[in-house]
């Protein structure tokens, strides 16, 4: 459970900053230039990081303007797909289980709230984007380019992660058939270790 609930918000946190992952990687330009303070002023507790009203207004725009919170539904729609079979086979096989796994996606649909999801993402575009930055986010996303990428990123993102799978597991097939033809003594271990494992 614990680690469907971290690939999840892993993925969720992904998807959410891809739009802005070219930039989040330089430092602000308001992080740069600061003049009136003398030294590097100390970083407020995580939470308590306070954004800027008119820069926080931007972000919610930015976000409304990129489609952030479908963004975040369609990621945990698909993230539901993916998690479904891998909690099945985690489970103990028996009639309960398929109630089970209905009634914890029931209940854990009953707490996302995407809204409060955004509300988190505020201070972290905050963090790794200056004002002037989320500005020219907003600009671009507004020209017929901007809004082509923000139409085509869910689709081109979901298809590089399935192409991504495949070609994973493709390489791993490949590898693990190629250390057993290695390693012959590996391959009689394993076959022995599934003879004493069937019923």
């Amino acid at each position: 459970m614990k680690i469907c609930g971290a690939i999840l918000w892993f993925l969720l946190l992904g998807s959410l900053s891809a739009q802005a992952q070219s930039s989040s990687q330089r430092p602000s330009v308001e992080q740069q230039t600061s003049p009136q303070q003398p030294g590097p002023a100390p970083t407020p507790p995580a939470g308590q990081l306070k954004t800027d009203p008119a820069k926080e207004d931007d972000i919610r725009r930015l976000l409304e303007l990129t489609g952030a919170k479908a963004l975040v539904t369609q990621t945990l729609d698909g993230m539901e797909k993916g998690i479904k079979p891998l909690l099945a086979n985690s489970l103990p096989p028996g009639e309960y289980r398929e109630k089970l796994i209905d009634l914890f996606f029931v209940k854990f649909h009953s707490k996302v709230d995407t809204q409060h999801f955004l509300d988190l993402a505020v201070p972290i575009y905050d963090k790794h984007l200056s004002h002037e930055e989320i500005k020219g986010l907003i600009q671009f996303y507004q020209t017929p380019l901007g809004q082509k990428a923000i139409s085509v990123l869910p689709r081109l993102s979901s298809e590089l992660r399935e192409m991504g799978t495949k070609w994973g597991e493709g390489i791993g097939r490949q590898s693990m058939l190629e250390v057993l033809a290695e390693h012959p003594e590996l391959a009689e271990a394993l076959a022995a270790a599934k003879k004493a494992s069937e019923p």
